[in-house]
């Protein structure tokens, strides 16, 4: 790599290089100044630290590769890096009223979602499956500390050591199908396999690699049957750490995926499409029934997003421009409603102090809280897919693009599974408004009060700006086709 070329790849990679020193600076201020009043400070700073890199990535980054192909800056990498910063943004201001509360008012905690942040963005923009698995491994490493950062809490420590072995077991697995690709195209280059694929056509050993490897990337965004640890790690750790699970990290694992079989595997769609198609029904039927049955409000919300996945991969089972463009807008729409709801969920703590997390806890709040009621009822709405709220329209996209793909059964199996999750979301919506109340909550922080009030009326108003957004979708989908 010459002096010229190498210049020309850290121009394409800078907001990558502003979290990565950022990240190092924030861990001296930590260490070198007192832990707890030093915590504020880091999270501000964090918080600066992604907007300047977001900025940076709209205003003056530019577009092709860097580091012999590795790295690469496309319209579909900018939409889905400044999605994941924003769910990073958000999640991180969100804790900031709640970190002694929930015990994880250590320096070290924004210092880790600013490293996951990296692996995210480093995740969606590679071109290779060396660096996938490099940027895939260094968002992991931090999630599984985050996950456990309660030490006082046995309910975090069970779930961070759950996510860890599970996700020990999801990374030997998608190591061992990129081995087999390797083995059997000789290319761990995305463009390489797919031109290697082209030319020599599929094996049997290369479609077991295939295999692996969604099974390794599915664990990532909690698909069926790789959802096990969901519901568990959602319920174990703390909520500011819930939020940030349930956003960020699943917009850059579809990212990857998206990439992957569009990319890569496009020679032998019709192996990948049948993965993808199972894994998208199982997962949505398993998030409409298995929800039906939850009490706690996180869990309802993890098995509302592995059916949510379930829908986003309907888009991706289509295999066309359209199918991408509508996993795009879902992954947008889905990563606001979900901040909104979680905001609402940290929101949950009596005047005591005591956080609740039951959905019996909730009855009355149309009294009690008009405002956060309000908003709420908008979000659950609009995860159930009601007209004409931002959620129906994206499933309506990803439905659409399955039906011009000829997947009639799927889309058919889709809306009945949403008809069925339907149910829980309204349950929610009757303990608010009809059900007496218990007891009021203290009063909302107000950056709670923020972001469920603009997740409601982005919710609200998307008809009128679902136009814009679907065009810069467009854009980012044209990269593949």
């Amino acid at each position: 790599m010459t002096a010229e070329t190498l210049f020309a790849s850290l121009q394409l990679s800078v907001p990558e290089l502003i979290l990565a020193a950022g990240a190092m600076v924030l861990l001296m201020i930590g260490v070198f100044s007192n832990e707890r009043s030093s915590t504020p400070t880091v999270t501000g700073l964090a918080v600066a630290l992604l907007i300047i890199a977001g900025l940076w990535l709209v205003l003056k980054t530019g577009e092709g590769e860097a580091y012999g192909g590795a790295f690469l800056s496309d319209p579909f990498a900018k939409f889905m890096k400044v999605l994941a910063l924003i769910g990073s943004i958000t999640a991180m201001v969100m804790t900031v009223g709640h970190a002694r509360s929930t015990q994880i008012d250590r320096f070290e905690f924004p210092v880790l979602l600013v490293l996951a942040t990296l692996g995210m963005l480093l995740m969606i923009s590679a071109n290779d499956l060396i660096s996938l698995y490099l940027s895939l491994e260094l968002q992991s490493l931090a999630l599984y500390v985050v996950a456990a950062i309660n030490r006082d809490s046995v309910r975090s420590t069970e779930a961070g050591l759950k996510y860890f072995v599970l996700g020990a077991l999801s990374s030997g697995m998608l190591l061992y199908g990129m081995s087999l690709v390797y083995g059997f195209t000789g290319h761990t280059g995305f463009d390489e396999i797919a031109a290697a694929l082209t030319a020599e056509g599929r094996s049997l050993g290369l479609v077991f690699g295939l295999a692996f490897i969604l099974a390794g990337l599915a664990f990532k965004i909690s698909a069926v049957p790789f959802h096990m640890w969901t519901p568990d790690v959602y319920e174990g750790a703390p909520t500011p750490v819930t939020a940030f699970f349930a956003a960020a990290p699943k917009v850059a694992a579809m990212s990857i995926l998206v990439r992957i079989v569009i990319n890569a595997f496009e020679p032998v769609v019709a192996d990948w499409q049948q993965i993808v198609v199972f894994i998208s029904i199982a997962s949505m039927l398993l998030g409409a029934f298995a929800a039906i049955g939850q009490r706690n409000i996180k869990r309802l919300m993890a098995y509302s997003s592995i059916g949510h996945m379930g829908y986003a991969l309907v888009g991706l089972a289509a295999g066309s421009m359209a199918g991408v463009r509508g996993v795009i807008l879902y992954m947008l729409i889905y990563m606001i409603m979900t901040l909104g709801t979680f905001a609402c969920i940290l929101a949950m703590r009596r005047k005591e102090g005591e956080h609740v997390e039951n959905i019996d806890d909730l009855a009355g709040l149309s009294q009690t809280n008009p405002f956060m009621a309000t908003a709420l009822t908008i979000l659950m709405f609009s995860l159930a897919g009601i007209p004409p709220l931002a959620g129906f329209f994206a499933k309506y996209f990803v439905f659409v693009a399955a039906i011009e793909a000829h997947l009639y059964a799927l889309a058919i199996i889709g809306v009945l599974a949403s008809v069925v999750g339907a149910y829980y979301y309204l349950r929610v919506i009757k303990v608010m408004w009809f059900d007496e109340a218990k007891g009021e909550f203290a009063r909302t922080a107000g950056e709670l009060r923020l972001v469920f009030g603009l997740s409601g009326l982005f919710v609200l108003g998307y008809v009128l700006i679902g136009g814009p957004l679907g065009s810069a979708a467009e854009v980012a989908a044209r990269t593949f086709f």
